[in-house]
């Protein structure tokens, strides 16, 4: 055994007489006791949460496979996945505006990201769901006197306003987690790619939005968690995602925290299930890279 590796656990000290001075390390006896006391705390806690009728686990257990709460899912699901991808093309665009030399461009990305990161996402969904009261009927009409299109603002349903409402203030922050996973990519790789005759948008979508992408996908991951999470505000406009129908369903039952508990099983097991891709997705990523 060499002395590095001996001296893990000792060190041998010879002293002119000839004799050996052995330095031990002292006894954690503090992070023993906070070991033990948080041990006792989760004990404790499950206990409680097992012991105590008021859990209700056989009405957990009643309506954690019901229709009405995987209904709920299923349009939970389909939020979240529906406003990140519109979210991500938009937040390119608004990031590829940030990074433009045109002032107006810089501008108006600018202006967006002041408003939508400004004003709480609530506020923003009750608006979309209201545009009635604003705009009674949407169009874009062509110089021509045509219309290229025209619908009554009475038609929005919930679900348009919640998906409106989540994907355009996502935009926000998806420009941002974009425009700081380009920036991290060296100049020279599009100064590369220009001397060798390509155009800036195809240096980008070819050389530095790739490279990027070792930035950008942990962050766009906590983001769709983040995301699937945020979906539960959009029970305010009554769109009956996997909160308002269980609120729906105590409504009706007064099992409170039953439901709440069926709900909370749901988001963290999708959100396990995430978190678990986004490993995996993380790691083929960094392939190559990591030390």
């Amino acid at each position: 055994m060499t002395q590095a590796a001996d001296t893990r656990n000792r060190v041998m000290v010879s002293t002119p007489e000839h004799s050996t001075l052995r330095l031990r390390r002292r006894k954690p006896y503090g992070r023993w006791v906070l070991d033990a006391l948080l041990a006792i705390f989760v004990i404790g806690l499950i206990w409680t949460s097992v012991s105590n009728p008021n859990f209700q686990w056989h009405i957990v257990a009643k309506y954690l496979f019901s229709s009405a709460i995987l209904s709920g899912l299923a349009t939970t699901l389909q939020l979240t996945i529906l406003a990140m991808i519109f979210a991500t093309i938009l937040g390119v665009l608004i990031a590829l505006m940030m990074l433009s030399e045109d002032p107006w461009f810089r501008t108006f990305a600018a202006g967006y990201k002041w408003l939508f990161r400004g004003t709480p996402l609530l506020v923003q969904l009750i608006f979309w769901f209201n545009i009635s009261a604003l705009y009674p009927e949407i169009s874009l009409p062509l110089p021509n006197g045509y219309v290229l299109f025209s619908f009554s603002g009475n038609s929005i349903t919930p679900f348009q306003a919640a998906l409106l409402g989540l994907a355009l203030h996502e935009t926000a922050y998806m420009a941002e987690i974009i425009r700081g996973g380009v920036l991290a990519v060296g100049h020279g790789q599009a100064e590369a790619a220009t001397a060798l005759g390509m155009r800036r948008m195809q240096a980008f979508w070819r050389i530095t939005l790739p490279q990027a992408l070792r930035v950008i996908v942990p962050a766009t991951g906590n983001q769709v968690i983040l995301m699937l999470k945020t979906t539960s505000l959009v029970s305010v406009i009554a769109l009956p995602e996997l909160l308002y129908t269980a609120q729906a369903i105590y409504a009706r039952t007064f099992q409170i925290i039953p439901l709440l508990i069926v709900a909370s099983a749901w988001y963290l097991l999708v959100c396990s299930l995430l978190s678990f891709g986004q490993f995996f997705l993380e790691r083929w990523l960094g392939q190559g890279v990591r030390r």
